[in-house]
C-alpha cells in the first residue's frame, strides 16, 4: 500500500501561481505511474497531469498544457505540480493517485491509491 499526502493548495487570484506537493510513503517501490487529478464541485474527477516514475515521461491535459508542470523527486518520493497562470476554471480539489503499472492513464479508475486532496480556489 502506498500512502499519499497532498499539500500546497490555497486561495489565489486569477493569474497567480501555486505549487502542489504529493509525498508518497509505504510501498513506494510499487509506484509505476503517478498522476494529478482534480475534481470540481458536482463534477467527475479529471486528469490533470501524470508522470512515469522511472523515466519522468509526462503528459498533460489540454486545458493545463503550457501552464502546469509536473516533476518528481524520486529520492524524496515526492511529486510536484507547478501551476502558473491560474484560472477560475482550475478551481477544485486536487488529488494525486498512483498505479503500479508503468503506463500513463487518463482514467481515475486505473489508479489504486489516492491522497486526501488539497483544495485550490482561484478567484476572478
Amino acid at each position: 500500500q502506498v500512502h499519499l499526502v497532498e499539500s500546497g493548495g490555497g486561495l489565489v487570484q486569477s493569474g497567480d501561481s501555486l505549487k502542489l506537493s504529493c509525498a508518497a510513503s509505504g510501498r513506494t517501490g510499487n509506484i509505476g505511474t503517478l498522476a494529478w487529478f482534480r475534481q470540481a464541485s458536482g463534477k467527475e474527477r479529471e486528469f490533470v497531469a501524470g508522470i512515469l516514475w522511472g523515466d519522468s515521461l509526462s503528459r498533460y491535459a489540454d486545458s493545463v498544457r503550457g501552464r502546469f508542470t509536473i516533476s518528481r523527486n524520486i529520492a524524496g518520493n515526492t511529486v510536484y505540480l507547478q501551476m502558473n497562470s491560474l484560472k477560475p476554471e482550475d478551481t477544485g480539489t486536487y488529488y494525486c493517485g498512483v498505479r503500479r503499472l508503468r503506463m500513463m492513464s487518463l482514467n481515475a479508475a486505473d489508479f489504486s491509491s489516492w491522497g486526501q486532496g488539497t483544495q485550490v480556489t482561484v478567484s476572478s
